[in-house]
């Protein structure tokens, strides 16, 4: 099994809340302030509350319905919050769109495979490197000399960044012919192709065999200690969860039930009875 990085215990940071020990003199890469979100006149999310470490593996947990990906839309500006703001590195994100939240360092993959399934597994790459090329449309049409350098610049990232994952040998295969263990890869390699201070997993473990998902825990920690980032993970399977996550924090219809470690998650009578419902009394 992964092991945790050293210094993963958590500590209070002077908000009150609690971050791994070795990020405690590191700003928080990503803070949610009260966030709420209401949709007519049902509420999805309300008093949302986080903080992340510069380079803390996190848990967002809960039952199916609880308001998770919810979360992460409001995280990313695909949805404004009706209440609250959400600071990245120090900075606001309200008002701002998604693109400029990614440039502001959070990336994210999704529930269901969103990748481009006839372009090739390097060109998906590229896409996600749309970030750090500032060549326009007149020097592309063109093929100036910045416009060849800065294509070569993103041949040679995307390859790098498939190396990193053991896919640079099916870099000119179509993303859709990929086996789809590697299609998760994939998806992940193109959000980290953003050059993200967080990045946000949603399900990535999601119909994967035993060994696929025991190399994605691998796979996880390697992201982090390589890429010095913060990893926010939504996941059902338990024990990847408990096996790499530093903090954890479960939700229920839309709040907050629990935050804490995975030995203090696990053993949370709250969260038992989110899971496995109230026992009655006989």
């Amino acid at each position: 099994m992964a092991e945790k990085k050293s210094g993963s215990n958590l500590v209070e940071y002077p908000s009150g809340a609690y971050i791994p020990e070795r990020d405690i003199d590191t700003m928080p890469v990503l803070e949610a302030h009260h966030i709420g979100i209401d949709f007519g006149g049902l509420t999805a999310v309300d008093d949302f509350s986080l903080t992340i470490g510069a380079t803390e593996i996190a848990g967002l947990i809960g039952p199916n319905g609880a308001g998770k990906t919810t979360v992460f839309n409001l995280l990313t500006n695909v949805y404004q919050p009706t209440r609250g703001n959400i600071m990245v590195n120090g900075y606001n994100t309200t008002g701002k769109s998604t693109y400029q939240v990614s440039m502001m360092g959070i990336a994210r993959t999704f529930q269901n495979i969103r990748l481009f399934s006839n372009l090739s597994v390097i060109d998906n790459v590229k896409v996600g490197l749309h970030n750090h090329i500032n060549e326009n449309l007149f020097t592309s049409i063109v093929h100036s000399f910045g416009y060849k350098k800065a294509e070569k610049e993103a041949e040679e990232k995307s390859l790098e960044l498939l190396k990193f994952f053991d896919l640079d040998n099916m870099a000119r295969s179509s993303a859709g012919s990929l086996p789809y263990g590697a299609q998760r890869r994939l998806e992940i390699i193109r959000a980290l192709a953003t050059n993200p201070k967080v990045l946000l997993l949603d399900e990535p473990a999601a119909g994967m065999n035993p060994h696929e998902t025991a190399e994605l825990m691998e796979n996880i920690i390697k992201i982090r200690d390589t890429f010095n980032i913060a990893i926010i993970l939504i996941e059902h399977d338990m024990n990847l969860v408990m096996g790499i996550c530093e903090g954890i924090c479960v939700m229920n219809f839309g709040k907050i039930i629990a935050k804490g470690s995975p030995d203090q998650i696990k053993n949370d009578p709250v969260v038992i009875e989110a899971y496995l419902g109230k026992k009655e009394e006989s």
